[in-house]
């Protein structure tokens, strides 16, 4: 069974945007190692060495991401912001008072630093089906309660 992909629009335009990179770069991994080739023995070559490496490094990522992109799924922004679903922006208090917004995407797309956390990590998981007002802990080292101050 395959593997399906959550991914928001923006994810998707990003993987397609990378995969074209990937491929431009294919194109001068191949003239490097053509070039490294023109220069004799290939076993002490480490032009040679070097840029197979490289290209076998592009061809691996090229696949992920062409298997990604066959087989994701488009997160729609939920029209509902009565309650947290893959795909919301949430805003959090924490008991401290600071605040965070966050946006519940899938594993692909996660980048905590960038306010992107997965539907399947812990706050993730906390997170959704929650509405506006409630409070989750986050149980790690400190125990850290957070409340629902907005849901978009």
């Amino acid at each position: 069974m395959k593997k399906l992909f959550r991914l928001t629009q923006e994810g998707v335009d990003e993987l397609k945007r990378e995969h074209s990179q990937l491929v431009a770069q294919r194109v001068e991994v191949a003239e490097r190692i053509k070039q490294a080739r023109e220069l004799g023995d290939l076993s002490e070559n480490a032009e040679y060495q070097s840029a197979r490496e490289e290209q076998d490094r592009l061809e691996t990522r090229i696949s992920e991401v062409e298997q990604v992109l066959r087989n994701c799924q488009i997160i729609k922004k939920p029209k509902s912001r009565s309650a947290v679903n893959l795909g919301s922006t949430v805003k959090l208090k924490a008991a401290s008072g600071k605040t965070q917004q966050f946006q519940v995407v899938g594993t692909m797309e996660a980048d905590p630093l960038n306010g992107k956390i997965s539907d399947e990590s812990p706050l993730g998981k906390l997170l959704l089906g929650k509405k506006v007002g409630d409070s989750v802990v986050l149980k790690n080292s400190t125990n850290v309660t957070y409340k629902i101050t907005n849901i978009s």
